[in-house]
């Protein structure tokens, strides 16, 4: 009998979850961010879903979160005009930093020293937070509102996805377009994966994974339902998605076989992350709640304690 999915549900927004990331591992364990219409985004224990805080300050919307690799620093974008950079451990803001219009994207480099954002005034900007009154860096090109931007290849290009139906890759020292893909519909999300440099774009009912630096197309899969988001497990044998049946589908990576799929929320899902070790991955939906699902179910890890392994039950561990 196969082992049943016990996902941990991660209840305390109280409008649809639209970003979610989760930093690296740290002295501290990894932890994990979710942005939300209702303007609270929230940091969280990554491997148990626990509270830790939430960052007040934003009046509209949160569009997108993200964390430093340490931890240590937050950023997110929002309906507000702004995108906010906070310590992640006091839960205090450092910066705002004031856009034009709706901020949907945010990605600090791997040294946390520059934030790039883009959102729906079609422009990239680069922020030295060392000198946070300095005018940002712009890069121009997009024709419509940017979805995503992500530093990649060592933070020396970025990749923006945008509602102009193309993925960019540009070069930071020139801030010239190096390469376009275009699609026949807008980009619904894209992952950068540094280890193997590949990108992991959904659009439609289609995941596609392309070399990150090349943009040369390694595969795409087609799916049953609208996907919203996927991510590709660390070591690259899985990856998940979720969209707008409600669903969670998992997938062998090689022979692009569908493992496993279940009805993972009451909404459409939004976002889906891998944890940095694997094993487990995060989905938010506009339900209004985060879940935590196990990549080896059955396995005992974080709050999961498989006690009856002859029943197919996978318990939680009273916290």
């Amino acid at each position: 009998m196969a082992m049943r999915q016990t996902p941990l549900t991660c209840s305390g927004h109280t409008r649809p979850v639209v970003d979610l990331a989760f930093s690296g591992i740290t002295p501290y364990g990894y932890f994990l961010i979710s942005a939300c219409k209702d303007g609270k985004p929230m940091l969280r224990q990554g491997d148990t879903g626990d509270w830790i805080g939430t960052f007040l300050g934003h009046k509209g919307a949160v569009w997108g979160a993200t964390l430093n690799k340490e931890a240590t620093k937050a950023a997110t974008a929002a309906a507000d005009f702004t995108a906010k950079v906070w310590d992640a451990v006091t839960g205090d803001e450092v910066l705002t930093l004031a856009h034009k219009h709706i901020v949907k994207s945010v990605n600090f480099t791997q040294d946390s020293t520059c934030l790039l954002t883009g959102g729906q005034d079609k422009v990239l900007r680069i922020y030295d937070l060392s000198k946070p009154d300095a005018e940002p860096q712009e890069i121009t090109g997009h024709t419509s509102a940017i979805k995503k931007a992500l530093w990649c290849n060592d933070d020396t290009q970025i990749l923006s996805a945008a509602d102009d139906k193309t993925v960019r890759l540009w070069d930071r020292n020139s801030m010239e377009v190096v390469k376009t893909l275009s699609f026949d519909i807008s980009v619904s999300s894209m992952e950068y994966i540094p280890e193997g440099e590949i990108l992991v774009i959904t659009y439609g009912k289609t995941i596609a994974f392309y070399n990150a630096l090349s943009l040369d197309l390694i595969k795409t899969v087609d799916t049953p339902a609208s996907i919203n988001s996927a991510s590709l497990h660390p070591e690259k044998d899985f990856f998940v998605a979720g969209g707008d049946d409600f669903k969670l589908y998992k997938y062998d990576y090689n022979t692009k076989e569908e493992l496993e799929s279940y009805k993972g929320h009451f909404g459409p899902v939004h976002c889906v992350r891998f944890s940095p070790d694997g094993e487990l991955y995060a989905s938010g939906s506009e339900d209004g709640t985060l879940r935590l699902w196990q990549t080896a179910v059955g396995k005992t890890y974080g709050l999961w304690k498989c006690v009856l392994p002859g029943k197919g039950m996978c318990l939680w561990n009273s916290p």
